[in-house]
């Protein structure tokens, strides 16, 4: 028998089941072969030359101590050729994703990140986008909670980051949504330099008197800098349901979550800085301009070349009618030239009016297709239908609607319309609108000084058989503000 660099582990490991104590006594590296899973994926198609590298052992040593010890245990003659050490077989799809998610379980382990590092550069090399998403997926499906995945996955991006900085930037042309989303980010990145400056004006460290100079400035360019919701929202209403809809759910689960951080960080900056608190809000700023920072790296090296790689051009055609629906964000889309002649298409012009011929008979009434939309449209409040399989069926259009909607959410499980740390609570209210204990969840915030007032309600039939939920959200700012009387006669 003789011994390469491409003799496959496992099938050394079958022959020979001894030699799993010989090689951990080689390097603690190799005790992960104990677990069956691994074996059965990585050890199956694994070299030794790919070995050695896992275990960090001179591949030479590593083929000469097996041949060794094989003859001791087996009274075998092995020999031993160091042949093709420099040509190397590529790991499969299943293998790497196998190495990846070990990878990651040691690091929430708190195995030194250095050590991980070389692990990745001498098993995997290089990664793709696509990659690190299914990994994280694969991860909470097997049941990692999401909040974990999140809570690392700026310390993911770091094991991964030396290949990450090799690939290019995605890019398209302009007019294309990717490109606008690009565009956003150069601006995006010029607005945190300029609070950077205005933050490193109060002093390190920082002294309150300093505040009243900058406090003008500051808060002004951190209200710039709140067009960012506007970037969020074409990812969490656009790309993610478009993305889940291929298989690819890793993004909304971890990225929302780290929005949603971003989102809370800069409200706790501007309050801290509104009432005075330079040291506070000078620091929440610093914390949340790194993760604004840290997010570009992530579109830009992961979510964004992942999504060229999946979506095609009638996906794209409907996150450039989201980016219609949202705006943007600090740029006009398509600045630069014109679109390709691929580029998204526009939406289809409204068709003219036509005098309806038929009407839909109603519990009271009858309306036309044509009267319902425009009933649902000019309602003083916002809706949004989910069905009795939790997923949105319909949501009002109406001109200026309080939280912003997408058609892309159309068919989407409503679960996935909500960020990780809400979903708990989502589920429960469901739960008991469907189980028949509760008929309505209410809740109300203030949002950009307004008084928001949002009620879910359970959609029944007539025999009490749950058919679905009904959201109903409205600026009630107004009505607070209401006192004594005004009749209809006093209309002028």
């Amino acid at each position: 028998m003789e011994l390469t660099p491409k003799t496959k582990l496992n099938d050394l490991l079958k022959k020979y089941p001894f030699l799993l104590e010989s090689l951990t006594k080689l390097s603690p590296s190799f005790e992960k072969l104990k677990n069956r899973a691994l074996r059965n994926t990585v050890g199956r198609v694994a070299s030794l030359s790919q070995a050695a590298r896992l275990g960090d052992v001179p591949l030479e040593k590593l083929l000469r101590e097996m041949a060794g010890e094989i003859n001791r245990v087996r009274n075998e003659r092995v020999t031993v050729s160091l042949a093709g050490a420099e040509e190397e077989e590529p790991l499969t799809r299943e293998a790497r994703l196998e190495i990846l998610k070990d990878i990651i379980r040691d690091l929430h382990r708190g195995e030194d990140m250095g050590k991980l590092k070389k692990r990745f550069a001498a098993l995997i090399k290089d990664i793709r986008p696509a990659e690190i998403s299914e990994m994280e997926q694969r991860l909470m499906q097997e049941g990692m909670p999401a909040e974990e995945v999140t809570r690392l996955c700026d310390v993911h991006v770091q094991v991964f980051k030396e290949s990450l900085d090799t690939q290019p930037l995605p890019s398209a042309l302009p007019g294309h949504p990717l490109h606008t989303l690009m565009a956003e980010n150069r601006a995006l990145e010029n607005i945190v330099s300029r609070v950077e400056e205005l933050l490193g004006r109060l002093g390190s460290p920082v002294r309150e008197e300093n505040l009243a100079s900058v406090k003008p400035e500051l808060l002004a360019e951190l209200g710039h800098l709140g067009q960012l919701e506007k970037h969020f929202l074409k990812k969490e209403n656009q790309l993610f349901p478009i993305l889940e809809s291929k298989g690819v759910g890793g993004p909304s689960k971890v990225m929302w979550a780290v929005d949603n951080d971003i989102r809370a960080h800069l409200k706790e900056t501007i309050k801290a800085l509104e009432v005075g608190r330079a040291e506070t809000g000078a620091k929440r700023g610093a914390q949340t301009l790194i993760e604004i920072r840290d997010m570009i790296y992530k579109e830009e090296k992961i979510l964004f070349p992942m999504s060229l790689e999946v979506l095609g051009q009638e996906d794209w055609e409907r996150v450039k009618q989201g980016e219609e629906e949202i705006g943007t964000a600090w740029i006009s889309p398509g600045t630069g030239g014109k679109p390709a002649p691929t580029a998204v298409s526009a939406p289809p012009a409204k068709r003219p009016y036509e005098k309806p011929v038929s009407r839909l008979p109603l519990d009271v009434g009858a309306l036309t297709l044509e009267q319902v939309n425009l009933l649902l449209r000019h309602l003083p409040v916002d809706v949004t239908l989910v069905d009795e399989e939790d997923k949105v069926v319909f949501y009002s259009d109406t001109k200026d609607r309080i939280f912003p909607r997408s058609r892309a959410i159309i068919g989407r499980r409503v679960q996935d319309c909500h960020p990780p740390a809400s979903l708990s609570v989502v589920n429960r209210i469901l739960e008991a609108f469907r189980g028949g204990t509760r008929d309505v969840a209410e809740f109300w915030l203030q949002l950009e000084g307004r008084f928001i007032h949002i009620r879910y309600f359970a959609v029944r039939e007539e025999g009490g058989a749950y058919r679905g939920c009904l959201e109903v959200s409205q600026d009630i700012t107004g009505l607070k503000r209401l006192e004594g009387e005004s009749r209809l006669l006093d209309w002028k």
